[in-house]
């Protein structure tokens, strides 16, 4: 089969399309026949060396997918052969033709496979922010990078729950937000005033996507460290006391998978994708994440 990989650190010119031996699935697990795969931004900090899942070289890459499963592992009772599911691509190795899922949902009927494909990691670390935070009906959430993929995701979850919601974005990204149901303020100097003129007694709990520098504001806006969590700035967690979530220190959220088509299928969320490209041109989509200003989610066709 045709698959993503790269055998040394760096970036993007170092992913190649190989051929490699078709998976079989182990127990628990399905395959699926991919037909299309996210790519998301730790992916390219896999690839660039910055994070590591323990994986050695050379290494796939790719986490979220979505495809038809066409074998069924030991156990499996959930999913059937030629059902439409989408999830999280074992050992990061969903940008080739077949890929093995433990945590999977059946895609909801509304949507096609580029969409669901766009859909399993932001959702899952939407949630699971949203959830170590206990957000629920009444909390006032402030979410500092609000209009990516994450960011997107964790807007729409909150409103779901009840939630007022603050994003904080680019000032390209205003209308974008509101069209989401948050109350869009800008970046950069004067950003806690913008917040408080919206809430001025402050908010009830913080998230910070973008990793941008600005926790401290976000523990003044919060009120205090503990109601404040980042899933992009490790160093300033440990400088600040906030908390760094990243699913696999302190627990996932894959049961959001599940949980959204009722969401979906209600018109109360959804992903928009920016771009798609073939899997040949991995390399591609990977330099226009790493230039940054994508709204919502890039997404590989597999060939």
């Amino acid at each position: 089969m045709k698959a993503a990989r790269f055998q040394r650190f760096g970036g993007p010119e170092v992913l190649e399309v190989v051929d490699l031996p078709v998976p079989r699935p182990g127990p628990g697990q399905v395959r699926i026949a991919v037909r299309a795969a996210g790519v998301n931004a730790s992916d390219l900090k896999l690839r660039g060396g910055e994070l590591s899942f323990g994986a050695g070289l050379p290494q796939t890459t790719g986490r979220d997918v979505a495809g038809v499963v066409d074998e069924l592992g030991e156990g499996v009772t959930d999913v059937a052969v030629g059902d439409r599911v989408f999830g999280i691509s074992d050992d990061g190795a969903g940008a080739a033709q077949f890929a093995l899922l433990t945590f999977r949902a059946v895609i909801p009927e509304s949507l096609g496979f580029v969409d669901a494909a766009g859909l399993p990691c932001a959702l899952e670390t939407a949630t699971r922010a949203l959830d170590q935070l206990h957000v629920t009906d009444g909390t006032t959430v402030l979410l500092n990078g609000a209009s990516g993929g994450i960011g997107s995701a964790a807007v729409q979850l909150a409103v779901a729950r009840g939630a007022r919601v603050i994003g904080v974005a680019g000032a390209l990204n205003q209308g974008y937000l509101s069209g989401l149901g948050a109350e869009p303020v800008t970046y950069g100097d004067g950003m806690v005033d913008r917040v408080r003129a919206l809430a001025p007694d402050g908010v009830d709990a913080a998230v910070d996507v973008a990793g941008n520098g600005v926790l401290p504001q976000l523990v003044d806006l919060a009120g205090d460290a503990k109601n404040v969590l980042t899933l992009a700035d490790f160093a300033g967690s440990k400088e600040h006391g906030v908390r760094f979530s990243n699913g696999f220190a302190d627990g996932h959220a894959f049961h959001a998978l599940a949980e959204v088509g009722r969401l979906v299928e209600t018109g109360r969320f959804w992903l928009p994708v920016e771009r798609t490209f073939p899997l040949a041109r991995i390399a591609d989509a990977h330099r226009l994440l790493e230039n940054g200003h994508v709204r919502g989610r890039l997404v590989l066709i597999a060939d």
